[in-house]
Order: structure tokens, then C-alpha cells, then sequence
């Protein structure tokens, strides 16, 4: 099979930049992993999230708020192509704080933050009695909440399904189940899966998450990305008790509470653990003292791609001329980024976004 990119990884930052590039008249093939593969893209907390990115870094935080604000006409033309709600809102969320001293502490991060982006951060603060008007159901143990008011959440499962589903109807390809095992580039890229199947293109672009780990080096990059566990409990369909999504409780689209946010740093182990579930539960009842009542239905381990310091990896390759590397842990948030701006950075037209700082030199 031939293509103009082959695209090594098949989950939400994959599928992002290959739609971008099939708009931009590109002829895509998306090379997808087998079922054991880890796949952050199913069992992420489906956050279009802009608060507290960038944190020492105001320039994750113009590339987060920038895919924020295009996430509307994103969903908008994706959503219309596949005849898929993705169930976006983007209406704010929040950051909850069971004590003072956390919140003020947070605060000052977030006023020296927005200095930084020269007051473009709009963000207020929630005393426990606003909060409530806002929110009734938090408890009293809830000291107050930042309210951000450009993030949002959004189905993520439909997401990667409206991607892959237009993909294909645009003339794509997703070839799944494979695992590419070698790349050699005599005339082009020659990328050989472990199937056998043989797949020529012109460009390469590796967003295999975590599997850049091992195909990285090969294509001329350095790939430093880790795995961090991170645990999700889903209760029983419940009746509207959230207005808006925070980091660590969210109703989803169909009624059930999304409850998670740990970190855990136990290397390729995505299995779920009694004391860190009980922990992130115990939180949430905290807040929401309700989800006590509440019947917990399904729970998971996903593996975040974190780089050494948290931000997205943008890198051509040396090494390799054509070849990219895309890597990041907000696959969601920067999904309408990834389908509207980079691929005109991946072709090094005159309209690309600079993603210098987001290269593999700052780790040199």
C-alpha cells in the first residue's frame, strides 16, 4: 500500500493529524496497534482542559488555549462530516480545593500565569457559598473552586470514532491490528509491520504514544516519554448533578459521574489497585458528598505519555528527512490543534504554527 503520510499510531493524536492532512488533499494511511496495545485514546478523562497548562510555561499555555478555542468549529465540521454528536461543552470548569491554603497557593500560580500571557487567562475564584449557587451538590468540605472559564469536555470514545469513521470516507485507510517492526527509507519510507504487510510513503508521522519508545530511536529521535497510571471509577447513570466538569469528577454525556486523576508512576502497568480507587473515590465524596449513594459500574487504569517535563514533543527528524514525531498527554484538549494546525507545520507551509519551543532540543 502507498500513501503521502503513513501515520504509525491510531489513537486520537494519530487520527487528528491525518484528518488535518486528508482536508490539505493529502492520501493518508493510519497504521493502528493491536488490541493489547496501551491506548491512552480509550481511557483518557475526556477534558478539553486549559487550566493549570503551562504552568512555567506560557507558551503550553497560548498551544492549549489556542486548540481551545478551535475545538467549537472543529467539532462543528467533524461532527457534520460523520454524523457524529461529540457532545462538546465548553462552558468552564472547575479546579476544587478541600482547604485555604491550597487554593490560595493555586491562585498565585494561576495571577502570575495569566501576567504572563498579558491577562489573556480568564479565571475567578469561588468561595464555598458562590460555589454552591453554581454547584449545589458540593459538600461543605469544599473550601471554594477555580472556575476557568475556557475549558471543557467532550465524548472522547466518539471522537475517535467520528475521526476514524471520516478518515475512511474520505478516501484514508486505517489499517488495524498491525505493528510496524522496521523502517527503512531507500526511496521514500518502506515500513514493515509484523504481519508482513509492507506500507510505502513519502512522510512518516509517529504518534504511537508510548510505543515511540522503542520505534522512536529508529527514526532519529530521542522520545523521551514515560508511562503514568492513572485510574477511572464510572457510577450508575445518575440525574444532572454537575453544571460544569472539574479534573477529577465529570458527568458524562450519558448520566454517569467520571471519577479519577491519580498519578501513579509504576512503569507499562495499567491495572486497577483497591487503595488507589478508594483513594480518588473517597475524594469525590468529599466534594460530592451524594456519590456516596452512588453504585460504581466499571473502573480502569489507563497509561498517560508524559515527556520529562509534561509538554507535547513536535520534532522532525535528522536523521530521517520526512519523518515527525508527535507525542503528548492532552490528546483531547489539543485534538482540534493537532486537525487544524499541524499538519501545515508537517508540510513546512508558510502558515505553520512555531512549535520550536516544543522540540526534543530543550532536553539537550
Amino acid at each position: 500500500m502507498q500513501a503521502d503520510y503513513a501515520i504509525i499510531g491510531g489513537g486520537v493524536v494519530g487520527l487528528a493529524a491525518g484528518w488535518g492532512l486528508i482536508r490539505r488533499g493529502q492520501k493518508v494511511i493510519v497504521i493502528d496497534g493491536e488490541d493489547g496495545s496501551f491506548r491512552a485514546s480509550r481511557g483518557n478523562f475526556g477534558l478539553v482542559w486549559v487550566q493549570s497548562k503551562g504552568l512555567g510555561a506560557p507558551h503550553y499555555a497560548r498551544w492549549s488555549q489556542r486548540s481551545a478555542r478551535l475545538w467549537h468549529d472543529f467539532a462543528a465540521e467533524l461532527g457534520a462530516a460523520s454524523n457524529t454528536d461529540l457532545c462538546l461543552e465548553q462552558r468552564g470548569g472547575y479546579d476544587f480545593h478541600l482547604d485555604e491554603a491550597s487554593l490560595a497557593a493555586k491562585v498565585r500560580q494561576y495571577e502570575m500565569l495569566r501576567e504572563e500571557l498579558g491577562g489573556n487567562y480568564p479565571f475567578e475564584v469561588l468561595r464555598s457559598n458562590a460555589l454552591r449557587r453554581e454547584e449545589p451538590e458540593i459538600g461543605p468540605k469544599v473550601a471554594g473552586a477555580i472556575l476557568h472559564h475556557q475549558d471543557g469536555h467532550v465524548n472522547p470514545l466518539r471522537l475517535l470514532r467520528a475521526l476514524a469513521a471520516d478518515i475512511v470516507a474520505r478516501g484514508g485507510h486505517i489499517l488495524s491490528g498491525e505493528h510496524v517492526e522496521d523502517v527503512s527509507q531507500p526511496d521514500g519510507f518502506r515500513l514493515t509491520c509484523r504481519s508482513g504487510r509492507v506500507v510505502e510513503a513519502g512522510k512518516i508521522v509517529l504518534s504511537a504514544g508510548l510505543g515511540a519508545m522503542t520505534l522512536g530511536p529508529k527514526l532519529g529521535f530521542k522520545a523521551p516519554v514515560r508511562p503514568q497510571r492513572g485510574q477511572v471509577l464510572i457510577t450508575e447513570k445518575l440525574p444532572k448533578m454537575m453544571n460544569r466538569p472539574s479534573g477529577i469528577i465529570r458527568q458524562v454525556d450519558e448520566g454517569g459521574i467520571q471519577i479519577g486523576d491519580s498519578k501513579e508512576e509504576v512503569g507499562l502497568d495499567d491495572r486497577t489497585t483497591i487503595d488507589t480507587t478508594a483513594t480518588i473515590a473517597a475524594r469525590a465524596v468529599a466534594v460530592m458528598p451524594g456519590l456516596a449513594r452512588a453504585q460504581l459500574v466499571r473502573s480502569w487504569g489507563a497509561l498517560r505519555v508524559m515527556s520529562p517535563d509534561g509538554l507535547p514533543i513536535y520534532q522532525k527528524s535528522r536523521t530521517m528527512p520526512g519523518a515527525a514525531l508527535v507525542t503528548c498527554h492532552s490528546g483531547i484538549t489539543l485534538a482540534a490543534a493537532h486537525a487544524r494546525l499541524l499538519p501545515a507545520w508537517l508540510e513546512g507551509a508558510d502558515d505553520a504554527p512555531d512549535l520550536e519551543k516544543f522540540s526534543e532540543q530543550r532536553f539537550s
